[in-house]
Formats: C-alpha cells, sequence, structure tokens
C-alpha cells in the first residue's frame, strides 16, 4: 500500500506546487555552442547566463510559459515551454542580418565612451559609498548563516557501487539544485545566528554569537575551520573579491572594464524601484572572472539584485562551479543594504559535466537593521564568549524564532540523516580514512589518544640512515584544555633511540594562559632556520631528506629540556617567558664540528656545548582568526601578518651553562594580495647577538639542501655557508597566479602558474666570535662583502598539483663548491 501511495503523494505534490525549471544548451547555426547568452523569463527579473559551453540550468519559484534567449550579434528568440519541467532543450540562435534600431552591439573591446552601460557602472562606483551601513553613525543587525556540503550528481550507478553497499538509505530522498540541475545527497549543515554591531565614528565593529548548531562533521575543527576560510566575507563593491586563496576581478571593480564586456540589457520594477538590467562576460578566458548580471536602480545606482558565476576557464583547480547570488533590501529612497548573500560551489576533481563532486553552499540572511542608537566604546571592546557552551545548546524554540530563512525539506532531514550514520560502522570507516589522509592521526576513541604523526614516520640522513619514527597525542576532542604528546625514533646506522615528549596546558581561557614544557634528544639539522629551535616535537625536512644536494652531514645532536609560560591577554596579542636548556654536539664530528676554545678543558678544547637561556617572545598576528577555546586552535584564514621580536639571555654558571651572551630578534611577514596580479609575500629578519659565543650558538643563514622549494631560505646556500653574529635578510616571493600565461595562447589551455622570487641576506660575525670557534673544520664566512642574493622563477600548477623551481644564484660564486644555479620543487593540492 506505501509503494502506491508515495508516487501519488509525489504526483499531487508535483501539479499542485508551482515551479519552473529549465535546462539545455544555445548553439548557433553551425552547431557551435554560445557563451554568455542571456535567458530570461520575459516581463521578469529572472533568469541565467549560459557557461562557457553554451550550457544552462535555472529553477524558478514562477509559473512562466516562454523563455527569451539572446545575445549580441544574433537575433532574440523566444520559446514555448512544453510544461514546468525542461531539460535538454537545444536552442539555435541565427545571425542578426539586420540592425535594430534600439540595440547597439558591442564586439572584441568596447568603447568606454559609446557604451549606456559603462555609464551607469561610472554612476555605481561614484555613488557606492552612500549605500549599506556604512551611511550610519552607528547600526546593529540580526545575521543568521547556514553552510552545507552535499554529495552531488548522483545516478544509480552510485547507489549500486560497492562503495555504498549497505548505504542506500541514504539516498531515499534526494534534490536537485536549482543551479545545475544535479541531483545531490545532504552530508553536513551548520547553523550559526549572531547579532552584530558597529560604530562607524569609532571605527569599531563586533559580533556576538548567540547559537550555533551542526550535524555531521561539526566535530572536526579542521573541517570546520577549512569552511570558514573558505567562506569568508566579500564586497562586492571592492574591486577584487578573495575566494579560495585568489583574487577575482569583481564585476562592479573600477578595473572591470579591462577584462569584461558590459551590455544594458532590460529594465524593470523591483519592489517599486525601476532598474537597469547590465549583463556582463569576460574578456579573455582563463582569467578569474565572472559572468552573469546585476540590476541596479535608475537613480541611487545602488544594486538590487547580481549574480556571478566563475567561467569554467577560470585558472582554479577542484572546483567546477562558483555560483554567487546577493539581494539587497531597500530601506529608504537612498539606502540598500544587504539581505541575502548565497554561495555555491561545486568542488571535483574534473570540471566535466558529468563528474561527481561536493557542493559546498552558504546563505547568509540580514534582517532587522536598526541605526544610529548610541553605545560606549567599551561595548564595542567587551566581547562575548563564542564558544560559551550554552551557545552550543540552544533548543528547537530559539532556533525557529533565530532561522531568517526557513529550512527545507532536505535540511531538516539532515540532523536525523547524520544522526543514523554515526552509528553504521561503514561510514564511520569512510570517515575515519578521510580523517586520518587530513590530520595524520588514527583515533583510537576508547583510550582518548591519537596515534601519529603518520607523514613524519619514515626519514633518512647521513648520521642516522634510515630512521623510523612512531607517535601519540593523547586526544579528548577537539578543544582540551590540556594534551600530551611523545615520540621514539630510532636510527638503524648509529643504532640509537630518540624521543621527544610535551605538555601545554590550559589555565585561563579568557587570557589563553598557557603553561607547557618538554624534553627532545634527537638529531636536528639547525642550519635550516635563523631562531634556535625551542619545539620539542616538531622536526623540519632537512632533517631527514629523502633525496638531498651533496652530503647532509652537517648535523647535530641535540637534548633540550624547555619551560615556558604564554598568554594572549589582548586579541592576537602574545606574550610568551620561558627557560630552554640544551646540549649540543656533533653527529658526525669528523665532517662536522661544533668545537670551540675552553681554556678550562684539559686539551683547551671542548666538543660539546651546554647552555641555559631565558627567552621573551612577542607575537602579533593582526588580522588571524582562529576556531576552537582549547590548548590548541585551527588558524581558519592565512591573510594576516605575523610580527615576532624575540630577546634570548644566555646565563653561564647556572647548570653548568656556558656562556653568557644576549640576542635581539624581529621578523615580519606579511602576505600582499595585489588585485587581479596575484599575491606577493614578504619576510623581513633581523637580528643581533651580543657577547661571544661558539657556531653551535651563531645565527646561520639558512640553506637548503634539499630538493624541496622551501620558503624563508636560500636554496643555493649549502647549510652553514653563512654564520653570523649580526644579520639582516629580505625574501619576497610573487604568485602571479597564471596572470602573464593566461595571455600565451599554447599556454592558455595548461592553466599554469609562474612564481617570482628574489632572496637577499647581509651579516657579519666578529673576529672574537671566528677566534673562539677556531677549532671547527669549516670555515666561518659572513655575507659581509656585500649582500648576498638569489633569484628564481616558477612554473606552478603542473598537472594542478606539482611547482618547479629554477633558482640562481646571484654573487659569491667564487665561494668552494657553489651552486650557481639549482631546481628545486614541491607538490600539494592547492586551489
Amino acid at each position: 500500500m506505501k509503494k502506491f501511495l508515495f508516487p501519488v503523494f509525489l504526483l499531487v505534490f508535483i501539479l499542485g506546487y508551482t515551479q519552473t525549471k529549465i535546462g539545455g544548451i544555445v548553439q548557433d547555426e553551425n552547431g557551435d555552442p554560445i557563451a554568455f547568452a542571456n535567458v530570461l523569463f520575459p516581463n521578469s527579473s529572472e533568469g541565467t547566463i549560459t557557461n562557457d559551453n553554451g550550457r544552462f540550468y535555472y529553477e524558478s519559484e514562477g509559473d512562466y510559459n516562454t523563455i527569451e534567449v539572446s545575445f549580441i550579434g544574433y537575433e532574440t528568440k523566444e520559446i514555448t515551454l512544453a510544461g514546468k519541467v525542461n531539460y535538454n532543450m537545444q536552442i539555435v540562435l541565427k545571425e542578426a542580418t539586420e540592425q535594430l534600431q534600439e540595440v547597439i552591439v558591442y564586439t572584441g573591446k568596447q568603447s568606454k565612451k559609446d557604451n549606456p552601460a559603462i555609464d551607469i557602472l561610472k554612476k555605481i562606483w561614484s555613488k557606492k559609498r552612500e549605500n549599506g551601513v556604512f551611511k550610519y553613525k552607528s547600526y546593529q543587525y540580526d545575521k543568521y548563516e547556514k553552510v552545507e556540503f552535499d554529495l552531488n550528481t548522483i545516478d544509480s550507478a552510485l547507489i549500486k557501487s560497492r562503495m555504498f553497499k549497505g548505504l542506500e538509505f541514504m539516498f531515499e530522498d534526494l534534490d536537485t539544485s536549482r543551479i545545475t540541475g544535479k541531483t545531490y545527497l545532504p552530508m553536513f549543515l551548520n547553523e550559526v545566528f549572531s547579532k552584530v554591531y558597529g560604530d562607524n565614528g569609532l571605527q569599531l565593529k563586533k559580533e556576538d554569537v548567540l547559537g550555533n548548531k551542526n550535524s555531521g562533521f561539526g566535530g572536526n575543527q579542521a573541517i570546520t575551520a577549512f569552511v570558514e576560510d573558505l567562506y569568508s566575507d566579500y564586497d562586492i563593491y571592492d574591486n577584487y573579491l578573495k575566494f579560495f586563496d585568489k583574487s577575482f576581478t569583481s564585476p562592479l571593480s573600477r578595473t572591470g572594464v579591462d577584462v569584461y564586456n558590459y551590455v544594458l540589457s532590460d529594465s524593470t520594477f523591483i519592489d517599486d524601484k525601476w532598474c537597469y538590467n547590465i549583463i556582463y562576460y569576460p574578456r579573455r578566458k582563463n582569467e578569474l572572472t565572472f559572468k552573469g548580471d546585476f540590476w541596479v536602480n535608475d537613480t541611487t545606482y545602488a544594486v538590487k539584485k547580481i549574480n556571478m558565476e566563475v567561467t569554467k576557464s577560470a585558472n582554479i583547480n577542484w572546483v567546477k562551479e562558483i555560483y554567487i547570488e546577493q539581494e539587497f533590501d531597500v530601506v529608504s529612497d537612498s539606502v540598500f543594504l544587504l539581505k541575502r548573500d548565497y554561495m555555491l560551489s561545486d568542488f571535483a576533481f574534473s570540471k566535466k559535466e558529468e563528474s561527481r563532486g561536493v557542493y559546498g553552499k552558504r546563505t547568509t540572511v540580514f534582517d532587522n537593521y536598526t541605526f544610529n542608537l548610541e553605545r560606549p566604546e567599551e561595548f564595542y571592546k567587551a566581547e562575548s564568549d563564542p564558544y560559551d557552551p550554552r551557545v552550543f545548546q540552544q533548543d528547537s524554540l530559539f532556533w525557529k524564532n533565530a532561522r531568517l530563512e526557513k529550512l527545507n525539506d532536505d535540511e531538516s532531514s539532515i540532523f536525523k540523516l547524520l544522526d543514523t550514520l554515526q552509528t553504521v560502522p561503514k561510514f564511520r570507516t569512510y570517515y575515519d580514512i578521510v580523517s586520518v589522509l587530513g590530520s595524520g592521526y588514527i583515533e583510537i576513541d576508547k583510550w582518548n589518544i591519537d596515534i601519529g604523526d603518520l607523514y613524519s614516520t619514515f626519514g633518512i640522513n647521513d648520521a642516522e640512515g634510515i630512521r623510523v619514527r612512531g607517535g601519540a597525542r593523547t586526544y579528548f576532542g577537539q578543544n582540551d584544555p590540556w594534551r600530551l604528546e611523545g615520540y621514539m625514533a630510532y636510527g638503524f646506522d648509529d643504532k640509537k633511540f630518540k624521543h621527544g615528549f610535551s605538555g601545554k596546558f590550559l589555565l585561563d581561557r579568557k587570557n589563553r594562559l598557557i603553561i607547557s614544557g618538554g624534553n627532545r634528544r634527537d638529531i636536528e639539522q639547525l642550519g635550516i632556520s635563523l631562531t634556535s629551535t625551542t619545539d620539542v616535537l616538531g622536526r623540519s625536512i632537512a632533517s631527514s631528506g629523502l633525496v638531498t644536494v651533496g652530503n647532509n652531514n652537517r648535523l647535530t645532536n641535540i637534548n633540550l629540556s624547555v619551560l615556558s609560560v604564554e598568554m594572549e591577554p589582548i586579541k592576537n596579542l602574545r606574550f610568551q617567558f620561558g627557560g630552554a636548556f640544551r646540549t649540543l654536539s656533533s653527529a658526525l664530528p669528523s665532517e662536522f664540528s661544533l668545537d670551540y676554545v675552553d681554556p678550562s678543558s684539559p686539551t683547551g678544547v671542548s666538543s660539546e656545548v651546554k647552555q641555559f637561556d631565558i627567552n621573551t617572545t612577542i607575537v602579533y598576528t593582526p588580522g588571524r582568526r582562529t576556531i576552537g577555546y582549547g590548548v590548541e586552535r585551527n588558524t581558519i584564514n592565512d591573510n594576516y601578518s605575523t610580527l615576532v621580536l624575540n630577546y634570548t639571555k644566555g646565563l653561564s654558571g647556572f647548570m653548568e651553562s656556558d656562556f653568557d651572551y644576549g640576542r635581539l630578534q624581529f621578523s615580519y611577514t606579511q602576505p600582499w594580495q595585489l588585485g587581479g596580479i596575484g599575491r606577493l609575500t614578504s619576510t623581513v629578519e633581523l637580528g643581533k647577538t651580543f657577547g661571544e659565543v661558539p657556531l653551535g650558538l651563531l645565527s646561520v643563514i639558512p640553506g637548503n639542501q634539499t630538493v624541496f622549494s622551501l620558503y624563508n631560505v636560500f636554496p643555493n646556500l649549502d647549510f652553514y655557508e653563512f654564520v653570523t653574529d649580526t644579520y639582516a635578510t629580505l625574501h619576497l616571493e610573487h604568485n602571479f597566479n597564471g596572470r602573464i600565461f593566461s595571455r600565451i595562447p599554447l599556454l592558455r589551455k595548461l592553466n599554469l602558474r609562474e612564481i617570482v622570487g628574489i632572496r637577499g641576506a647581509w651579516g657579519s660575525i666578529s673576529d672574537e666570535n671566528v677566534a673562539l670557534s677556531a677549532p671547527t673544520n669549516i670555515p666561518l664566512l659572513a655575507p659581509n662583502r656585500e649582500p648576498y642574493w638569489e633569484y628564481s622563477f616558477g612554473v606552478g600548477n603542473i598537472f594542478k598539483i606539482f611547482r618547479l623551481d629554477f633558482n640562481f644564484r646571484g654573487n659569491y660564486l667564487d665561494a668552494p663548491n657553489a651552486r650557481p644555479f639549482g631546481v628545486t620543487g614541491t607538490f600539494g593540492f592547492n586551489f
């Protein structure tokens, strides 16, 4: 009986629900697809634009009988729809045989003087600062956001595959995307309700999160952090919009006329406001651009509606579709405010139409705007705790009132579906595999520990030969207030065990007061960093490079114990104070000596350094955003600067410590998003050591004898080639993101990306420090004659995962064994 009633109810639902769906391809008379053709429902503001391949799909809640298809240079065609659902439509447009009086056709590079669409665009630029919340002294509004992930392009073959055997119940409730027309299965949903307050005079803004609810992978902060960074806020009036670490030229950009074609297409009333419709599409392929249209008011020139779809040829990996909609509400005759923001991304390995992927969807709704309410400055500086347990425990009544946009049936079913899936062993297995690949740790829930890091299991170097490493950490949850972690390693050549262990305890969550300590006894390559290591668990890639350039024999035995206290009384401003005791000796004395002059030694020479240091560090990371409130947090963005000021005081005598000295160090790293020409990363480091210290405590200009491209090192320097007690270094690396290659016909389709870099270092070493380390068997040289410099040219995105860098040494070519040229590379899954 149920099997009979279900299709009956389904039929009644379809007949009783007014909805129009269209999809297909637009071609010319030769059968070639017409990209960026306009597909509209007549006498409305609803419609879409074909993609690069001439295909389109659109859903409307309205009841329409016809569509109108047009493109510049072709005759407009009106088509009667056969029903409510019209898929696989094949529409052929004829070339225009005569010029219509009311239509101006623009091909190639448009004239900025004669195009009415560009005249309107100029008025948008002049008015944009007068629209929105920034026109008032202060403001507040409610904000509701939901983020969803769905498995898409589901067909019978997938449902019947071995992978989903036993999980067929997942596919009982499938829906189709109103953007792409593909079936999808919801897998994750996160909802957040908050109140936002701002004062334009004080230039302060704060957001109080009142509710947070998730289902699916919500307990995994790595996934949540990825989602947060993926869907960062943006403003369509900005010249460039950042998505997936890329800068896309906004269709409202002042530079848009250089990359887009604009056509004034239509005009109509929207909410009693007369609006113009402007279609835009890119001039060239393979650039980071959109295609779509927007509606703009004829008097205030504020955008009322806009949709943006990234072209398939855009130089971006693993993303097949990006579709954005924004709607703005009328507050008064002159003020438009953001009402709804919708973004859909289709993640897939291939951009082919039939390829399967995962939808990522974010919907943000804004309401209840209030303006010019006086509040003291202290109100904005008093931040609420977004990790208050009450925020995550709001009841159904709260969410009924908080949802500014109701969940649809599919979204409502996610909570039940995911609760069920958590109990299915096969699904848990899939989840665990993905989690291990992402974190590098195997979770042992019944013991509350993780095994790993798996990516550090194997290594090789000249001192240890092949080495193996295994470790574990405590793990009760993402927000643990304390964590213990350790590892053991064994070298098959030196036949020695190594170890490292640490403990971290969060004593005060508000001020991020953390006490930590640990011990490490291992072999390390210290010549890859200007700053002495205090990390008892980490290990540089140079210490275990499977392939190196020349001999990787300048290695150090290190026995390091540390204890420190850290606090963050002000957001993104951290203070750290601690002590460290280290013992240093060469791991291969016959090839690399750390000997120094020691009058107290019977031989007059010592081969081991014992040193106790007190360290004070200030770290400032303005703009950094994190997630979580435990002793370890995840960073969810990468566009913040990092400033570090460190002072180290070495004490002699205490715990048999050998040297009394001081060291002051400063570093500043800044990423620069340079609009349409890519991303520049810059780093400046300065340092000065006061007092006499041996080689093991001097500052080594970081070289690189591995085959991997590493930032902030000098790939054509050997380890310990330059040693200093006073230094200054500069690193500049710019990724054009394919800006140049996209203009070269033979390279355009490869979606390669060009990277250039330049690096420089100046330093000196005192005669006293050279004399102190005279027994060493390597020369102590500093780049004091002139600044040492290198430059490089790189090609990224080779087969979407590889990058090759060609590195050139600029000077000091007369040095023994100098490497004038080298090739390094790396791989990774980057957008």
